[in-house]
């Protein structure tokens, strides 16, 4: 078995925070999307794998390196050429040869553990299934109904979902199975696994499910971002800082090297600031700030602030603000 990570999208939906920055690398908490789900590989003693593109490729060499995993690289730049979920999987193969394939999303934060999923793995398509428990929202994923263990229907994005049970990202195709990846991508969708599944089960393959609680995240929003945040962020990670005798910090919190908090600021809960900020007589909490932004006599709850931002003056709640930006309120 192979396990692949795919991480080759754009992240449009996340703009502009993720223009130039891939999602798996993104911040939850002290670690990024990607350390947690390497982490549930190890111990595995099965190969690991980074799908990603030309455009990102820097930013997962350094991590190829720090874990000791391999790279695979589609030509990509730009959103309208990549190759999708399943044209990556393609490629895969063409690259480091068939098998049983162990895929996972990079955007996904998920409870279980990788070493019991696959325990339920009997050498037919496995997927990994969570209840939203609400049919408004399952409409934005793959909806599935079981029969005990095995999957009878799957829907992509359904107008009309059959129940609030979805389709997580992880998944085990047994190598039979990646063998008609080429037939289906003669005429099928590239991009969704969804549609993958629904013309596995149309073929007559048998696909088993696997359902786990707790929590799930599909990093695919701000909202989804911030609340994984608040799930995963167990403990206070507060590095070299200054910070005035005024100030408060209300855990948990993340507050990397060089920032300073000054003046009568309160930091937190739930709040992320990176390397080398500034903020002054500020107030910010369930909301993250990247490296070297100043924000100074402002309110932040619920927001994204990107790098290199200067915020004045101003209550900003439930905002996604770029980089570079410049944004106050005349005093």
């Amino acid at each position: 078995m192979k396990i692949l990570i795919m991480a080759g999208g754009y992240a449009t939906r996340l703009w502009p925070i993720t223009k130039d920055n891939p999602k798996a690398l993104l911040p939850v908490g002290n670690r990024r999307i990607i350390d947690y789900i390497l982490e549930k590989t190890e111990g595995l003693e099965f190969p690991v794998y980074i799908s990603t593109n030309r455009f990102f490729e820097g930013h997962f060499r350094d991590v190829a390196e720090e874990y000791g995993i391999d790279l695979i690289v589609e030509d990509t730049l730009h959103e309208k050429e990549k190759l999708g979920t399943i044209g990556a999987l393609k490629m895969a193969l063409d690259e480091v040869g068939l098998d049983d394939y162990l895929v996972i999303a990079g955007d996904n934060l998920f409870s279980f553990s990788l070493r019991e999923f696959l325990n339920s793995y009997v050498g037919k398509t496995l997927i990994a299934v969570y209840d939203v428990g609400d049919l408004e929202l399952a409409k934005r994923y793959g909806v599935v109904v079981l029969e005990g263990e095995r999957v009878i229907s799957f829907q992509e994005k359904p107008a009309e979902p059959r129940s609030t049970l979805v389709s997580t990202g992880v998944y085990v195709f047994p190598k039979e199975v990646m063998g008609h990846i080429e037939e289906y991508l003669s005429n099928g969708n590239r991009d969704s696994p969804g549609y993958f599944l629904q013309w596995l089960l149309e073929k007559g393959e048998e696909i088993m499910a696997y359902r786990f609680s707790e929590y799930w995240y599909d990093i695919g929003s701000a909202d989804s971002y911030l609340e994984a945040l608040k799930t995963l962020l167990k403990e206070s990670h507060v590095e070299e800082i200054q910070i005035s005798p005024y100030a408060k910090i209300i855990p948990p919190v993340v507050i990397k090297k060089g920032a300073k908090i000054l003046g009568r600021s309160i930091i937190g809960p739930y709040a992320y600031i990176g390397e080398e900020c500034l903020i002054e007589n500020s107030d910010i909490s369930d909301s993250i700030v990247f490296r070297s932004t100043v924000i100074r006599n402002s309110t932040i709850w619920r927001s994204i602030i990107d790098e290199k931002c200067e915020i004045r003056n101003l209550e900003l709640r439930k905002s996604l603000v770029g980089g570079h930006a410049k944004i106050q309120r005349g005093e």
